[in-house]
């Protein structure tokens, strides 16, 4: 089942969108401002996000740009504003999608269905082997020789994000971001907690680290 979070301060639109993507399957959560949704996105990580620009504190943009720090997300502009500018601003910000107010809830279900499909065509190869140890991100399993390696949820959202971007770096704010939220960027000690943790578990000689790589001061990289 798929999460959607509707941001929008219009209690009625904000109902109705719930009842209606309820009844259609879909897991909903609400919020009905920028920072109400940015901390329900850290903390539950939806599917996909439908986000208003016209929010009592922060301007829609923003939101979709805060969220677009961290995470590669599908989100979809719902709004009332129709200038070209709008919709360019909002686009260029990262958004996947822009839906003018008033809109028919069938071309909305497309618009979703259309944005959920181009997310899962996008994902990640659903199986990484190494000479030591293999990656099953469909059943979320490492194995090596000896077996199935247990990781912690931290330790896999670690991998998974490193392996996403494998053979690039990943920055250390851009890692902090994507696991742990937005409201994180400088506690890089985290970061060298749980690599060494992940070195210990998957890597040959953790001295001497051959698929978690070390870039001082930048970030982190994986080889495989």
């Amino acid at each position: 089942m798929d999460t959607v979070l509707v941001v929008d301060d219009e209690v009625q639109l904000r109902r109705a969108l719930r009842v209606n993507l309820k009844a259609r399957g879909y897991e909903v959560q609400v919020a009905e401002d920028g920072r109400t949704a940015l901390d329900l996105a850290a903390k539950r990580q939806p599917d996909l996000v439908i986000v208003d620009l016209g929010l009592p504190d922060i301007d829609g943009v923003d939101v979709v740009r805060g969220l677009r720090g961290w995470t590669t997300v599908p989100i979809i502009v719902l709004s009332a504003r129709t200038e070209q500018a709008e919709k360019v601003s909002a686009l260029d910000a990262g958004a996947d999608d822009y839906v003018t107010k008033p809109f028919g809830m069938d071309e909305l279900l497309a618009r979703m269905r259309a944005a959920l499909r181009r997310g899962a065509a996008g994902e990640e190869t659903p199986v990484i082997t190494t000479p030591h140890f293999t990656i099953d991100l469909a059943a979320k399993r490492v194995t090596t020789a000896a077996g199935e390696v247990r990781l912690t949820p931290t330790e896999w959202h670690i991998l998974t994000t490193l392996v996403r971007h494998r053979g690039k770096l990943v920055g250390q704010r851009q890692l902090l971001r994507e696991v742990w939220g937005p409201q994180y960027g400088t506690e890089t000690n985290y970061l060298r907690v749980y690599l060494a943790q992940l070195r210990r578990k998957l890597e040959p000689d953790h001295t001497h680290p051959r698929y978690f790589v070390t870039e001082p001061g930048l970030g982190y990289r994986f080889e495989s």
